[in-house]
């Protein structure tokens, strides 16, 4: 027996041992890196001079090649690198796909930015169809490095998080590098793998906080080492040490599945045999008689009918005697057509003719007229069904088809994110049996030990085959009773049972006689009892004091109609009333229509406004509110374009070349304000590059030489927020500068422009010209009032205020500041008809109601602004008093014009 468990121990080494040096083995690991930089405007104008941190970046992505080298990675793992590349912006350009580092380094150094907007899902679509086109290793590894600031103007490919999900699903894994400081982190994280503590983790590419730009070495060493551990995470492998283990313990059954999903269709069956012949159906009822036919149309004419029989020959007759000769007649008259004579028979069909030559296609003729339908026939009699026929052999049957081939090998489903980290494994195999040790010495032997307890019941035997079946036994006495069990455990509630039916109520016996209670409590106090009978006379009191007077009685009936008194002295003189003019002030202080209006003369104003991808949206709307905010200030629009008077207006959205837009400055359908601000509404954010100087000559060519008024005075307001693409020609920033009746305002939004070079490019917009050039930190300060007031004051200097031809003008222009006018109470004058004191009001009114003079309706008028007036302001009884005059007062202007001022009142 120890000799066999030597040699199984020395067969288990041998095996053991003899796969040891395949583990050891180097195993082939491919990477295939593909850098996606950004090479947008936001990119390329975040460091002066434009364009040179996108070259920053291209030196991080040159460092980036340079460092990967091919190597055996801890000893068991061979790396090797293969890199490719594309910028993008709004488009793509593919800098080279994947190739050795060297030719992709040398095809990185000529690029330059593309500016305009930023489509980061198409990049990322594009991406990952280059990486899949090219040619791979088995068992390569695809990782990504993606250069961006997260700023995105569309998404016209499915948005980021689509796109990033697609190249996830084909293993491809993405690492997020932030171009500068200036990131949008949000979007930057729905690019990158899971975790993000990976494959994000703050990364940046070059710092810009210091004097010079400096690439960030610290990034590329960090993502370097992160790729080779995930690479040798999945090259590497100990598949060669591990030994089988015991099989498990069996699982507990599952639960059964949900119902499967309808099968496909199966193949179509063979045909079956004909089937046996049906019994003969009854013979059906005879159908209804059909309706009498549509008299038919009359028939065309029928053809010539044959030539008749020759007749008979007459009989001789006799020769008659010979006449004389006549003299020649006169010629006759033309005799009149004779009948036509019928149709000779159709001749024989003559030789054919030399072809001609073919003719040119005829007009289509006209469609012929349907012929006429004819008349139904009678429903034939139905045949006699036939004899069934025979039954046919069956046939035989097929040969079973070859079984199919094995279908395409579905495609490689993504790799899962790394799990939590594994809990500690199990204890190793067991080591080999040592050698025996040298034979010890024979030990005494032992005491006699004591009997043993006895065993545990074996498990049962197999089942024996079954007895024969034996005779039918006699039926035992009855045994004794067993004793009783153990009472069980309460068993579980039961279900609520069924209400029972109504119980039966019948009185009991009479119970004995309770322990007397204790004393019970005091008892409410009783009601009060009948008044007894009625006492003596009580001695005279001391009288009482004065009571208050009673209630003022009922007025008594109208009396008689006295006679007519004396004439009564005159009374004392009233209060003056309101003047013309003081109504009238009081009208142009509460009615719009009376209020002053400023106007600025012919002037044309055209806004240029930046719509770059760098303005952004929210920035872009500002600059619309300031557009209309401005107008507002301004009055009213001219409605005629070719007026030689008032304002009109006209708007220049730029971006990239080609993509301007404007409202111009002869549209006739900007004929009002509203109009104006509906169509600066509709503006839409072109989010590309920035083109200034070539927007300010469309500005001119296209809305100033040709639309503008020849009385008019023509402002440019130019708003911007940055460098403007150096593409661009820098010579057109003056353009608008070779008119001299042009004046140009530079509006510079940013921090940017407190630099010397930046400033000197607003101050050519603004053709060198002092105190037109505004800077201001936030585009939110375009709206601010203060900077609203100072921009009206550059666009209109010297308003004119016109008020309505009124009578009576008072002198408000002077003091008008464009905002309703709100007075004192109106004062009270001297020589004036329309009175101010109730009493006099009250007599006004009843003599304007007799008398239909144009005046009595104007001072009708006077008098309902007077009271209204007076009935706001008043407090107390006389409040009453005016509002009950002011109702008099409408009611009479009211009657004089609608009708019954009652409806009108709701009384």
């Amino acid at each position: 027996m120890l000799s066999k468990v030597i040699v199984l121990c020395l067969l288990y080494g041998a095996g053991v041992y003899g796969q040891v040096p395949s583990c050891h083995q180097i195993q082939e690991c491919p990477i295939d890196l593909f850098f996606l930089i950004d090479t947008s405007e936001t990119i390329a104008l975040q460091e002066n001079p434009p364009g040179s941190l996108v070259e920053s970046i291209k030196d991080f992505t040159t460092a980036f090649a340079r460092k990967l080298e091919d190597v055996d990675y801890k000893g068991l793992v061979k790396i090797s690198w293969s890199v490719g590349g594309l910028h993008f912006s709004m488009r793509q350009e593919l800098i080279s796909s994947v190739t050795n580092k060297n030719e992709f380094i040398q095809r990185l150094r000529p690029i330059r930015y593309l500016g305009k907007g930023t489509f980061i899902d198409c990049a990322i679509t594009n991406m990952t169809k280059e990486m899949l086109r090219a040619p791979s290793k088995p068992n390569v590894k695809r990782f990504a490095v993606v250069i961006t600031d997260g700023h995105v103007t569309g998404n016209p490919c499915g948005g980021i998080k689509v796109a990033a999900e697609r190249a996830r699903d084909e293993l491809i894994k993405m690492f997020v590098v932030a171009s500068s400081k200036n990131l949008e982190e949000t979007a930057l994280r729905e690019i990158a793998n899971s975790p993000a503590g990976v494959y994000r983790s703050n990364y940046m590419a070059v710092d810009l906080t210091g004097a010079r730009p400096a690439i960030m070495y610290k990034t590329i060493d960090r993502i370097y080492e992160a790729m080779l551990h995930l690479a040798y995470q999945e090259c590497y492998s100990t598949r060669c040490l591990e030994t089988p283990g015991p099989p498990g313990p069996h699982g507990p059954r599952g639960q059964k599945g949900a119902k499967g999903d309808i099968g496909e269709p199966g193949l179509k069956g063979d045909r079956g045999r004909q089937g046996d012949p049906g019994i003969e159906g009854p013979i059906g009822h005879p159908g209804p008689k059909g309706e009498p036919g549509h008299k038919g149309e009359k028939g065309e004419i029928g053809t010539q009918g044959r030539k008749g029989v020759a007749g008979l020959g007459g009989r001789n007759g006799t020769d008659g005697q010979k006449g004389k000769i006549g003299r020649i007649g006169a010629p006759g008259c033309k005799g009149d057509y004779g009948d036509k004579g019928p149709d000779g028979y159709p001749g024989d069909v003559g030789d054919s003719g030399l072809p001609g030559v073919p003719g040119e296609k005829g007009d289509p003729g006209r469609p012929g007229r349907p012929g006429p339908s004819g008349a139904d026939g009678e429903p034939g009699i139905k045949g006699e069904r036939g004899s069934p026929g025979t039954p046919g052999l069956p046939g035989q049957k097929g040969s079973a088809g070859t079984p199919g081939g094995p279908g395409p090998k579905g495609e490689p489903g993504r790799r899962g994110d790394f799990g939590p980290k594994g809990s500690q494994g199990t204890n190793g195999p067991k080591g080999d049996k040592g050698e025996p040790g040298p034979e010890g010495m024979r030990g005494l032997s032992g005491e006699v030990g004591n009997k043993g307890t006895k065993g545990d019941p074996g498990l049962p035997g197999p089942r024996g085959p079954p007895g024969a079946q034996g005779d039918a036994g006699r039926n035992g006495t009855r045994g004794d009773p067993g004793d009783a069990g153990p009472r069980g455990d309460p068993g579980p509630s039961g279900p609520k049972g069924d209400q029972g039916r109504p119980g039966f109520s019948y009185p009991g016996a009479r119970g004995p006689t309770g322990e007397r209670g204790e004393k019970g409590r005091i008892g409410p106090k009783g009601s009060r009892g009948e008044c007894g009978q009625k006492g003596e006379p009580g001695q005279k009191g001391p009288p009482g004091e004065a009571g208050d007077p009673g209630p003022q009685g009922e007025p008594g009936p109208r009396g008689p109609r006295g006679d007519p008194g004396r004439d009564g002295d005159s009374g004392p003189e009233g209060d003056a009333g309101l003047t013309e003019c003081d109504v009238m002030n009081y009208i142009r202080e509460t009615c719009g229509c009376c209020d002053c209006e400023k106007r600025c003369g012919a002037l044309d104003i055209v806004f240029v406004i930046d719509s770059s991808e760098s303005v952004g949206l929210t920035n872009f709307t500002l600059e619309k509110n300031f557009v209309i905010n401005t107008l507002n200030r301004l009055g009213s629009i001219a409605k005629d374009p070719s007026s030689e008077t008032g304002t009109r207006v006209g708007v220049v959205q730029y971006s990239h070349s080609g993509t301007f837009q404007a409202i111009r400055l002869n549209d006739s359908k900007i004929d009002s304000l509203s109009a104006f601000k509906d169509a600066v509404k509709k503006l839409e954010w072109i989010a590309g590059g920035t083109w200034t100087p070539s927007a300010l000559k469309f500005a001119y060519d296209n809305l100033i030489r040709d639309s503008r008024r020849a009385k008019a005075q023509v402002t440019v307001v130019v708003i911007t927020d940055g460098r403007f693409d150096p593409r661009d020609d820098d010579s057109l920033l003056n353009y608008l500068c070779q008119d001299d009746k042009i004046d140009v305002n530079a509006i510079g939004i940013g921090d940017m422009f407190e630099q010397q070079e930046e400033n000197e490019s607003l101050k050519s917009i603004a053709c060198n010209k002092d105190g037109r050039v505004m800077g201001m930190r936030r585009f939110a300060d375009l709206v601010a009032e203060e900077f609203i007031d100072r921009i009206e004051t550059v666009l209109c200097p010297d308003p004119v205020i016109i008020c309505p031809d009124l009578p009576c003008k008072s002198d408000v222009a002077s003091s008008w500041n464009g905002y309703p006018l709100h007075g004192p109470l109106a004062e009270e004058g001297t020589d004036n008809p329309v009175p101010s004191t109730v009493p006099s009001i009250s007599n006004l009114l009843s003599s304007l109601q007799e008398a239909k003079h144009p005046d009595s309706y104007s001072k009708a008028v006077a008098t309902l602004a007077y009271t209204a007036q007076r009935a706001k302001f008043a407090i107390g009884p006389e409040r009453q008093q005016w509002t009950d005059l002011f109702i008099d007062s409408f009611r009479v202007v009211y009657g004089d014009i609608m009708g019954d001022p009652n409806k009108a009142l709701g009384l």
